[in-house]
C-alpha cells in the first residue's frame, strides 16, 4: 500500500510553537520526535519509504525533507499554497497512478496521534481489504468518547455491514456540532467521530473527482500529463491558482455513495489545541501540567509550557500558559481553539515576526 501523509498545514492553533518555519506537525509535541516522524516511523511499518509520499507546500518543503530525509525527494509532493484536502490529494493520487494502475492509496494527517498501534494496523488491514473487494472509498471512525463539539462525525448504517461488525455503510458526514447535538449523537450510538484518515484505490478516487469536483478532475489529469517533463511546476502552479480550496469530505465523501466506514478501535487523537495536549499529558496533584519550571501555588488545571523561563502564580485555574523566547501567551482553557484568532489578527497587522 502506498501511504500519502498531509503535511502542509501551519497548526495556527499551537501558536506560538508553531511558526511558519516550525509548523505543528514538526515540533515535538507529545514525544522526543516531531509528529511528522512518529507518523513516518509508523507508516513505514507497512510501506516502504520509497511508497510513502507527503504532500505539503513549498515554504516547508526543505523542513519536511531535514525532518525524514529517509524519504525520496520525488515523493515530497509540493502544492504552491495550501487548497485545503481535496487538491493535495488529487495531487498525490495522480502521482501514485502513474507509478502503478491498481494502487491502494492511504492518506494519513502528519500531526495526529495515534496509540495501540497494532490495533491500528488491524483496522488499517480491514479498510484495505474493503477497497480490494468492493472498490469503495473508506474512511475510518473513532468511538466517541465524550460528546466532543471539536471533532466532525460519521454515522453508519447498523444494517449494512460490509466486514466482521467492523466496516459499515456511511449514512451522512457531519460537521463539529454544537454541545447539545454532540450528545444526541452519542447517545444514538451510531455515530464516530472522524478521524480524517482514508484508504481507496487511486483510480477510484480520481474517478469520485471526476463525478463530483469536475474541475480539479480536469487539473489533475492537466497535472498528470506534464509528469516527468520540464513544465512541471509551472503547470501545477498555474492550475493551482484556478482551484477552489475544498476538502475531500464536503468535495467526495459526502457526494459519493460507495463510502464505509471503519469502527476503528485504535486510540486516536487530533491534537487539535493546548486542552487537547493537557487531557493526554500526566499532572501533578494539582492536576497541572508543567513543561519546563513553574511554582503554581492555589492553582490548578493549568497547561504550562516554558522551558526556558520561570513561571509563578497564584490563584491561577484552567489556564494555557505558553512561553517561547519571544512570545507569551495565555489563554482560558476552554477557549484555547481561539488561538488561532491571535494568528489571523497578527496576519492582518502584518505582525510577521510573529508567525
Amino acid at each position: 500500500m502506498y501511504s500519502v501523509i498531509m503535511a502542509g498545514g501551519v497548526g495556527k492553533r499551537f501558536w506560538p510553537r508553531s511558526r511558519k518555519d516550525r509548523p505543528k506537525q514538526l515540533l515535538n509535541i507529545m514525544d522526543h520526535q516531531s509528529m511528522l516522524r512518529l507518523t513516518v516511523d509508523r507508516l513505514h511499518k507497512i510501506s516502504d519509504y520509497k511508497e510513502i509520499f507527503i504532500v505539503t507546500n513549498k515554504a516547508q518543503a526543505e523542513l519536511i525533507r531535514e525532518n525524514v530525509p529517509e524519504i525520496p525527494e520525488q515523493n515530497v509532493l509540493l502544492e504552491p499554497f495550501g487548497k485545503n484536502t481535496a487538491p493535495a490529494i488529487a495531487l498525490s493520487a495522480i502521482n501514485i497512478l502513474d507509478l502503478d494502475p491498481e494502487a491502494i492509496m492511504g492518506v494519513f494527517p502528519a500531526d495526529h496521534l495515534i496509540m495501540k498501534e497494532d490495533v491500528f494496523f488491524e483496522d488499517l488491514e480491514k479498510g484495505v481489504q474493503s477497497v480490494a473487494e468492493k472498490n469503495c472509498l473508506v474512511t475510518f471512525g473513532i468511538e466517541p468518547s465524550w460528546p466532543s463539539t471539536g471533532y466532525g462525525y460519521i454515522q453508519y448504517d447498523t444494517k449494512k455491514i460490509l466486514l466482521e461488525d467492523k466496516v459499515y455503510k456511511v449514512k451522512t458526514f457531519a460537521e463539529k456540532p454544537n454541545l447539545n447535538t454532540a450528545e444526541r449523537f452519542l447517545r444514538s450510538g451510531d455515530f464516530l467521530w472522524n478521524s480524517g484518515i482514508f484508504v481507496w484505490r487511486a483510480r477510484t478516487i480520481l474517478r469520485q473527482m471526476k463525478a463530483h469536483m469536475p474541475e480539479l478532475y480536469d487539473s489533475a489529469v492537466t497535472i498528470k500529463e506534464a509528469l516527468g517533463t520540464e513544465d512541471y511546476f509551472q503547470v501545477v502552479e498555474r492550475e493551482w491558482k484556478t482551484l477552489r480550496s475544498e476538502s475531500i469530505d464536503y468535495g467526495v465523501m459526502e457526494k459519493s455513495g460507495n463510502v464505509y466506514v471503519v469502527r476503528g478501535e485504535f486510540f486516536w487523537s487530533d491534537l487539535g489545541s493546548w486542552s487537547s495536549v493537557y487531557e493526554l499529558s500526566e499532572k501533578d496533584d494539582q492536576e497541572n501540567v508543567i513543561e519546563g519550571e513553574a511554582l503554581l501555588v492555589d492553582s490548578s488545571g493549568n497547561y504550562v509550557y516554558s522551558p526556558d523561563r520561570f513561571v509563578a502564580s497564584v490563584g491561577l485555574n484552567n489556564m494555557v500558559i505558553i512561553n517561547t523566547e519571544d512570545v507569551t501567551m495565555i489563554v482560558e482553557k476552554s477557549r484555547d481553539e481561539d488561538v488561532k484568532k491571535i494568528v489571523d489578527a497578527l496576519e492582518k497587522r502584518g505582525m510577521d515576526d510573529y508567525l
